[in-house]
């Protein structure tokens, strides 16, 4: 993962019409020397940072279309 720098080559992919993902699994670190407490924390900053630059965040229908995955209705959970 990218570590403390996950946010920051968020801000640069997104602001270059790449997508990103976030997540404890990629990173620990919520910004400059602070530990994130949940995923939720780097989703949040990455919404922030995604709306700051003018930018709209996928739905999750959008991502899943994205990703090819099956929509919420064909899953079996």
């Amino acid at each position: 993962g990218a570590g403390a720098s996950q946010l920051r080559i968020a801000a640069q992919s997104v602001s270059l019409g790449g997508n990103i993902r976030v997540g404890l699994e990629d990173s620990l670190w919520a910004g400059k020397g602070k530990l994130a407490k949940s995923n939720a924390d780097q989703v949040t900053l990455a919404r922030k940072i995604i709306e700051g630059l003018g930018l709209s965040v996928a739905t999750p229908d959008e991502a899943r279309e994205i990703l090819s995955l099956k929509g919420a209705d064909q899953v079996a959970f």
